[in-house]
């Protein structure tokens, strides 16, 4: 993605999304005794990339689930690259909070802290210190390396919205911590009396408020030789305070070889006194040990919700280091006041409202899979995502679609309509369900009224861009100057059965109809000439000429090969426009089999997404984008459920691993690893709104879900294995499976859901008309 141009919490913050867990001892008593299933993740996946190629753009996240801030080393010269670190980076110029979600969207409210010895250098580019992935350990709730130009081991473990850092000196009369609030407004002040650094940052790269800051406080256990500060690139001065465009502080120790300085760091969206109290209330009196050990529990609790039972070590990692990626975003962003009420700053009208906010998600990535697992595996948590965006809507006037914090303009449609629904759909509830339809339906009804940015430029991605054209003529023109045309009508097709299906659940029969009616609109873009989706004019006549390998244009990162398939809705449909079942299968069979033949010039380069379908030896499918992710498992729509089966195998044990490039491209806030998770487990949420998985092929012998009703979901797979992915037959608590979907319903009630599996397929199961998913022109 890259259209437009994430224990104690302390006990009572993470109460505030699981429930109670425990007490410290017993959490970490309960992670040992469970064999560490954190310590199969691996952080550094998906951080071998770059911006020409990537296999994650992902980076070591240091935090707790979903925790508001996240702590990674930088590696990155330029303060300002989104790339921050990645795994071919040489020097380590400092360990930074951050709240980036993406690269392409970049970092926020961001500082970092570094340790040197001898003569300071503030300078990222300058103070760099070598290191080596040896001398490095990355986990998700800690991070140690050796800076051995300094020869001083750094460290940090987080809570949810603080972290402690432990610094191990050398002896040295010139030990220094230094305090960086990087480039786009920073303020840093010294209380040398209480060991303490306090301040703010306002680094953003758009969609806040002008009252936008980070407070920070930054506590040390010992007293400070010396205390300085710094503006830009100057050489620090005495000065105790600076505020300026990039400052910072540091300050000195005189240390004993081994000798070891802690600093306990928290911050605050609300208020400098927030920034201590969230110090107080998430680390108190706890050491460096303890936090990590609280760390450490508050993601064994979550991971090991999904127990696997399967010899493959490779695979188990890969599976967890996947599961950790999905539990980070999106990030909290509220915290608990003096009274213990949840409250929040809001980043859309600069004002402290109670209740909950969530942030850095794009809902064009996420509403595919990372949403339908927090519906079937966190719809408490789903129900606090759902009333942060009724606050998002009542501050802001619109629903997000790309929040980082605020409304960000990047990617397309009106994706917010399908994890609502699907949320509701699916049985969350304890959220303002009227209020959060007036907003989808504002969002189908309108392009007027969008937010604008600092320059009074509208947010083209929040609502719908030329909502006006698609509801006249059930598509947005190719002529008219939007951009991406035909893949905004597919999308806003998906969104209207959405809201047809929240209105029918609410009672709104009308609505309910003419949105259904809606749902249908990616007939007027089918060409029945070419057999593919394509641009339409105005009039009605076809956009000319007409390139199927052409990415972009009136596709967003994708060609027609691509978009082609996203009619998650309707695929019945889709097949009877395609000239039936066998010639859809033949032209899914050719997207495998047709050369990476591609036409690249509406970018004017070959982006990434391009070049990471061309390298991989799979066709024209590209899978290391969200679009066509879904495609395998459009053949248990056309009776030939086995290749489903033997496409999906395919794809995880090409494109995925643990390793730093273990991604076939962008992860994106989760749903790259939410595909690879629900495939795993043997299904997999095609259609929004609908309860049901189309089933794939499982990954693992058997694996243990806790549902959130506490029940046991058992998946066995007899005679799984590389060889034999094929689906023999299919038994949910003894009872058959015939259909080739498994529906929300049964799977959250537990019990037993068995596959047997062979080395051939057996094309008979689930290959009759009736075994289909659900499709909205599908016969009754």
């Amino acid at each position: 993605m890259k259209t437009i141009r994430r224990i104690a919490l302390g006990a009572a913050a993470g109460a505030l999304l699981f429930g109670s867990i425990g007490t410290p001892a017993a959490l970490a008593q309960a992670a040992a005794a469970q064999g560490a299933l954190v310590d199969l993740v691996n952080p550094l996946m998906g951080s071998d990339s770059s911006y020409r190629l990537s296999y994650g753009n992902t980076y070591p996240a240091v935090t707790v689930p979903f925790g508001m801030n996240s702590w990674t080393p930088v590696t990155a010269d330029d303060p300002g690259s989104g790339w921050g670190y990645t795994y071919d980076g040489e020097k380590i110029n400092g360990i930074k909070q951050t709240h980036q979600p993406s690269p392409w969207m970049n970092d926020y409210a961001a500082f970092a802290l570094m340790a040197e010895t001898g003569p300071v250098k503030v300078k990222q580019a300058d103070r760099g210190s070598w290191f080596s992935h040896k001398a490095e350990e990355a986990r998700p709730y800690s991070y140690k390396v050796y800076l051995a130009d300094y020869d001083v081991t750094a460290e940090v473990a987080p809570t949810m919205r603080a972290a402690q850092f432990r610094f191990t000196f050398p002896e040295s009369d010139d030990a220094h911590i230094l305090l960086d609030g990087l480039a786009g407004g920073s303020m840093v002040k010294i209380d040398a009396a209480n060991r303490r650094i306090t301040g703010y940052v306002r680094n953003n790269h758009g969609g806040v408020p002008d009252n936008f800051h980070n407070y920070f406080v930054a506590e040390f256990d010992r007293d400070f030789t010396l205390a300085r500060t710094w503006a830009g690139d100057e050489a620090p001065t005495n000065a105790a305070s600076r505020e300026g465009d990039h400052v910072g502080a540091v300050v000195s120790f005189r240390t004993k070889k081994g000798e070891q300085v802690h600093v306990r760091v928290a911050s605050s969206f609300i208020s400098p006194e927030q920034a201590l109290r969230n110090l107080h209330t998430e680390i108190g009196n706890d050491d460096f040990d303890t936090t990590k050990a609280k760390a450490k529990a508050a993601w064994e609790k979550e991971l090991s919700r999904i127990r696997i039972d399967d010899g493959d070590k490779d695979d188990a990692r890969t599976f967890y280091s996947a599961l950790y990626r999905m539990l980070q975003f999106p990030r909290a962003f509220y915290e608990e006041d003096a009274t213990g009420k949840i409250v929040h700053y809001s980043p859309y009208d600069g004002k402290v409202h109670a209740g909950y906010m969530f942030t850095d998600n794009g809902f064009w990535d996420t509403w595919r899979a990372v949403f339908p697992f927090f519906a079937l595996m966190y719809p408490d948590l789903d129900s606090r995502i759902m009333q942060g965006l009724v606050n998002t809507y009542r501050e802001g006037g619109w629903l997000p679609e790309w929040a980082s914090p605020g409304y960000r303009n990047v990617m397309i449609g009106s994706n917010s309509a399908n994890l609502i629904a699907d949320a509701y759909i699916n049985g969350v509830r304890g959220f303002d369900a009227e209020t959060l339809y007036e907003a989808m339906v504002k969002n189908a009804t309108t392009s007027e009224g969008r937010p604008t940015d600092k320059k009074g430029n509208v947010v083209g991605a929040v609502g719908r861009e030329g909502a006006e054209y698609y509801n006249r003529l059930g598509y947005v023109p190719y002529d008219v100057g939007i951009n991406e045309n035909a893949a905004r009508t597919l999308e806003y097709a998906t969104a209207d059965f959405s809201i047809a299906r929240l209105a029918q659940a609410l009672g709104k029969d009308a609505d309910a109809r003419k949105y259904t009616a809606r749902a249908l609109n990616y007939r007027k873009l089918f060409d029945s000439e070419s057999g593919w989706i394509r641009g339409r004019n105005q009039d009605g006549s076809w956009a000319t000429p007409f390139n199927p390998y052409k990415w972009g244009d009136a596709f967003t990162e994708g060609n027609a090969l691509h978009y082609s398939w996203a009619v998650m809705q309707d695929v019945h449909g889709l097949i009877e426009l395609m000239g039936g079942r066998d010639k859809f299968v033949e032209r899914l069979d050719s997207i495998f089999t047709t050369p990476p033949i591609f036409d690249e010039s509406y970018y004017g380069q070959v982006i990434h997404e391009i070049r990471e379908m061309q390298i991989v030896d799979m066709g024209q499918y590209a899978h290391g984008n969200q679009p066509i992710q879904h495609m395998p498992y459009l053949y248990d729509w056309a009776g030939a459920p086995w290749k489903a089966q033997q496409h999906v195998r395919d794809i995880m044990a090409k494109l995925y691993s643990s390793a730093p490039d273990g991604y076939p491209g962008d992860e994106d806030n989760g749903q790259t690893s939410a595909w690879y998770v629900f495939s795993a487990l043997g299904f997999y949420p095609v259609a929004p709104a609908t309860g049901e998985y189309a089933i794939g092929s499982p990954l693992f012998r058997a694996v243990t879900l806790t549902m959130p009703n506490g029940k046991p979901l058992t998946i066995e797979a007899q005679n799984n294995s590389a060889a034999n992915v094929y689906v023999q037959s299919v038994t949910l608590n003894g009872k058959p499976v015939t259909k080739a979907y498994l529906t929300h319903k049964a799977l959250s009630q537990g019990g037993t859901l068995t596959f047997v599996m062979g080395p051939q397929p057996n094309k008979a199961w689930a290959s009759d008309p009736a075994a289909a998913p659900f499709s909205l022109s599908a016969p009754n």
